[in-house]
């Protein structure tokens, strides 16, 4: 009977709950989610909010994925990681429908990512904010900062002069932060928190008048601050746009003095290796400059990689250095592998796919976070509480003096 016991012992009487879970922090986040099947134990480890958190920030497993919408109504998802293991027929394109399915045919774009969530717009003054990879959403209202635009009922790139998706570690929220005219035409800037669907008002401005119409719309989130640059390069100063989340303050990134301004074309940021890069691409050759900043605010720690193709985009570094970048193409879906040590490109190609459902897209880490709690529900469920507990307690009084 003891031999029966010993031989159906489950791996969690072999593995003392510590070990599995410096086990589970070397798995990525995709293979967690399925993995909290097997028990309750590991159900209630890799659902821990400290262990979600930890994985999220010191995971070496980390996976990234790049996602955009077709026709408005499809998610489409393409593992950048899985880039180095297999080759052009195996590499597949995941199809998923994105949340809230509404009566009229749904219409998304994307407008950003942030530690595992990505920011979809809905019709209708709609926001959804989502991980992809638990499935979990929440539908936000933004009509009250539309209501101030001047130009009302256009989609959020036009809506508004630039924008950012962004997270305030200091007050565990998640925030849409957003510029655009009023019928004055004075350009105001507005922060929706996605946690309690309310209004944070902040008197903080740039340093000076920016012209928002020369600037591309999407700001990127990096070190608690979202970051935005000019469409055209007037100067290296002040090139890089500065929102610090949490200060509620501007401040500005001067680009490296070396660069040739004149050859600059249609510059944008991306993260590498967890390093902000500033790249654009070089008319005088055929080639993409990429200026990774090694230091943040550290202007002499630029360095540059050029690669040799004209129109790549960076999306990610992987630990070996492989640089993972998407083609600036018409009519196909186009991802490229440049390795900086060798100087090789790879690339790969998706023809079924126009390009002209990538223009809003993004690339997202994959995380098993837990959407934000809405405090103001919260709050007043416990004012509530407070209330009727305040009641009972002034009756029981009045009976004991009765």
């Amino acid at each position: 009977m003891e031999e029966e016991e010993k031989k159906y012992k489950s791996i969690d009487d072999i593995l003392p709950p510590d070990l599995i879970h410096r086990i589970f922090l070397k798995v990525p986040a995709k293979h967690l989610a399925s993995l909290r099947c097997v028990s309750k134990l590991w159900y209630s480890l890799i659902s821990d909010p400290q262990f979600v958190e930890f994985h999220f920030q010191y995971s070496p497993a980390v996976t990234n994925t790049f996602i955009f919408i077709a026709k408005g109504c499809v998610s489409c998802f393409v593992d950048l990681d899985a880039l180095f293991s297999v080759n052009n027929d195996a590499l597949q394109v995941k199809r998923v429908s994105p949340p809230f399915k509404m009566k009229s045919p749904p219409y998304f774009e994307v407008l950003g990512s942030c530690r595992g969530f990505v920011l979809l717009r809905g019709q209708g003054n709609f926001l959804v904010l989502w991980n992809p990879l638990t499935g979990s959403s929440k539908g936000i209202s933004y009509s009250r900062i539309a209501s101030r635009c001047k130009n009302k009922g256009y989609w959020i790139p036009r809506e508004f002069l630039v924008y950012g998706f962004g997270y305030d570690a200091s007050q565990d929220d998640y925030l849409l932060v957003v510029a655009c005219h009023d019928k004055h035409g004075q350009a105001h800037f507005n922060c929706l928190s996605l946690k309690t669907n309310s209004f944070i008002y902040f008197d903080a401005a740039p340093p000076k008048p920016l012209g928002f119409y020369n600037w591309n719309p999407r700001g990127l989130f990096f070190n608690g601050a979202i970051h935005w640059v000019p469409s055209y390069l007037q100067d290296y100063r002040n090139a890089i746009l500065i929102f610090d989340l949490k200060e509620r303050t501007f401040s500005m990134i001067s680009a490296p003095e070396q660069m040739l301004i004149s050859a600059c074309r249609s510059p944008g940021l991306a993260l590498l290796g967890g390093c902000l890069a500033f790249y654009y691409g070089n008319l005088d050759s055929i080639i993409t400059d990429i200026w990774v900043m090694k230091e943040y605010k550290v202007h002499s720690s630029w360095i540059l990689y050029q690669i040799p193709c004209f129109g790549f985009r960076p999306l990610c570094l992987s630990s070996d250095m492989n640089l993972i970048g998407k083609g600036d193409t018409c009519d196909k879906l186009e991802f490229y592998i440049y390795n900086l040590r060798e100087e090789r490109l790879q690339y790969f190609k998706y023809p079924c796919f126009p390009a002209a459902v990538f223009e809003a897209n993004a690339v997202y880490t994959e995380s098993l976070l837990p959407l934000p709690s809405d405090i103001k529900d919260k709050d007043e469920k416990e004012e509530e509480q407070g209330h009727q507990f305040l009641h009972e307690f002034f009756e029981l009084l009045d009976v004991a003096k009765g």
